[in-house]
């Protein structure tokens, strides 16, 4: 059943979480700041303090294009594994643009219509956001404007024709349309892009229009607060409670999605999983980011945000998962991990794609590379298993398909595939551009 409220964690926090500052005044920010940038009710959502927002029925109904979606257990894969413990997946693949993503792309569209605007900018790495905020402002009759990270756009080149067939229109980014991106061409050519240059390309063209407005796939309270759609229908459909949950991180929505409705549940003693974030060795923001104020853009044009960062001056190398490849974390996450609230850990590119290979060999379903790290980890908590005889209960999300991700396999089948470790230096570089 798909449930008929948004989860917001906020009010349940022991700790409330460092408000974004203006990066001006150092300020706290209001909604006369964010209102260039998004409708009123999606600032009163990032901000608020109720704990179930109710789901408007124009969004159920189109929830109900592929929601709920189903909860399934890994019977295969625990054989191959030969484990004791027993995996289950909730798989939001079944979606339209085949991920988590539409889970707010459509609530985004729906308010941004009903409060006039005509065209939503927005910049995407894999490709599934932007996929998705196409499909939704094809619902709701709004033209879409995209900048898709350089690397993934050369590498999932039908990504971008989705996108296309769904009405929008796609950049390579950096893209000459913008100042941002031109800036960043002429000093650098050859850019692989990130998600940070394609924010500031997409949060310039929204600032600069009356009639338009910018949405994000990740990072804000509303965005998370959205996907929790996921973990309430699993909450529901499992016939036994967790006793771990992995989820992969890049900005934090699908992790976030998974895994509020069990922390809620957990912080009101009802049940106790150990949680943990998987994010990737050549993009570890929890791991090796340092906490503290940053901008979510490589320009600057964004609110001061406090989260766990490598600095917005980091552009990741082109690893495979496109999806993880930012440069910061949800400021909600980043407050909660300094809380101690979940653990986070690393897994390697070849590792994932691994993991990725044997779930489409037992399970039949391909992965996107993004929920191949949780897979990753899923598998080595279940060996773990094995190897204690403990019989635990793991639930991962598996939130998105790989089908525009079969060059990437190509390319781990072939053994052309490497890992990359992230040096120091380059860290280090980076956060020492962090506003004062």
């Amino acid at each position: 059943m798909i449930p008929s409220n948004w989860y917001n964690i906020v009010p349940d926090l022991p700790v409330p979480p460092p408000p974004p500052l203006h990066p001006a005044t150092r300020q706290p920010i209001g909604p006369d700041d964010l209102a260039p940038l998004f409708p009123m009710e999606l600032i009163r959502q990032e901000v608020g303090q109720e704990r179930f927002v109710p789901i408007p029925q124009e969004v159920l109904d189109v929830y109900r294009l592929w929601r709920p979606t189903p909860l399934m257990r890994a019977r295969n894969l625990e054989k191959s594994l030969g484990t004791p413990a027993r995996i289950y997946y909730k798989y939001e693949g079944v979606s339209p643009a085949g991920s988590h993503k539409p889970n707010t792309a459509v609530p985004q569209a729906f308010y941004n219509a009903q409060e006039g605007v005509r065209r939503l900018t927005t910049e995407t790495g894999a490709g599934q956001w932007g996929s998705s905020l196409a499909f939704a402002c094809a619902q709701f009759g709004l033209d879409c404007e995209i900048w898709m990270v350089r690397a993934s756009y050369d590498q999932k080149p039908y990504r971008s024709a989705l996108m296309r067939v769904y009405g929008a229109s796609v950049h390579a980014s950096p893209s000459p349309v913008t100042q941002a991106g031109s800036k960043v061409l002429a000093e650098y050519p050859g850019s692989p892009g990130s998600l940070g240059i394609a924010i500031s390309e997409a949060v310039e063209v929204a600032a600069s229009a009356d009639d338009t407005r910018y949405a994000l796939g990740s990072v804000l309270n509303h965005v998370l607060m959205h996907q929790t759609v996921i973990g309430e229908e699993a909450l529901g459909q499992l016939e036994e409670m967790p006793d771990v949950i992995v989820g992969c991180t890049g900005g934090g929505s699908n992790f976030g999605g998974l895994v509020f409705p069990f922390l809620r549940e957990k912080l009101a003693g009802k049940i106790d999983p150990v949680i943990r974030a998987v994010e990737p060795e050549a993009c570890p923001s929890f791991t090796r980011g340092r906490y503290a104020y940053d901008f979510g853009d490589t320009a600057g044009l964004t609110p001061l945000m406090k989260m766990h960062t490598l600095g917005h001056d980091f552009v990741p190398d082109p690893i495979h998962a496109g999806g993880l490849r930012y440069h910061g974390m949800s400021p909600l996450l980043s407050h909660m991990y300094e809380l101690g609230m979940f653990e986070a850990v690393t897994r390697s590119q070849r590792e994932c794609f691994e993991a990725g290979v044997r779930f489409a060999r037992t399970e039949g379903i391909l992965p996107a590379p993004e929920p191949t790290h949780a897979l990753a980890e899923t598998i080595a908590e279940a060996l773990r298993c094995k190897e204690s005889g403990e019989e635990k209960m793991i639930l991962t999300a598996l939130c998105g398909h790989g089908h525009f991700d079969l060059a990437a396999y190509e390319r781990y089948l072939s053994g052309e595939m490497e890992d990359f470790a992230l040096p120091q230096e380059r860290i280090d570089e980076a956060l020492s551009g962090l506003p004062a």
